[in-house]
């Protein structure tokens, strides 16, 4: 797959966003339609896969890194210990908009129950 999502844009720096963490295989921006007070996108760089049902198993590696990525985040900024979520979203009926895998983590706020349908 190519990289010419707006994440793939982002990556090479065709579109500004306002990167917060960044190492060889993640980079991490805030999210542009926040919803919670700390809305943060980790996506990996180097590969990208358009859903998380398309991970190879030989792939797997890049989601533990999407994750240890946004907690070592969580505890640079200090709301680790607070408390914080992370959610992938998997196509459309799951809110999925950008088909390039990435992880949301939101914090900031107390967050709730989530997973209601909408109607």
């Amino acid at each position: 797959m190519s990289q010419d999502t707006l994440f793939g844009k982002i990556i090479r720096r065709e579109i500004p966003a306002t990167i917060v963490y960044e190492d060889d295989d993640v980079l991490g921006f805030k999210d542009i339609a926040p919803q919670a007070p700390v809305h943060v996108l980790f996506i990996p760089k180097n590969e990208a896969i358009p859903t998380l049902d398309d991970v190879q198993p030989a792939q797997a590696h890049l989601i533990g890194k999407l994750a240890l990525a946004a907690a070592e985040y969580a505890r640079r900024e200090g709301f680790a210990q607070n408390g914080y979520r992370v959610v992938m979203n998997c196509r459309e009926d799951a809110g999925q908009t950008v088909f390039h895998i990435h992880l949301h983590l939101l914090a900031g706020a107390p967050l709730g129950h989530f997973g209601t349908p909408n109607g």
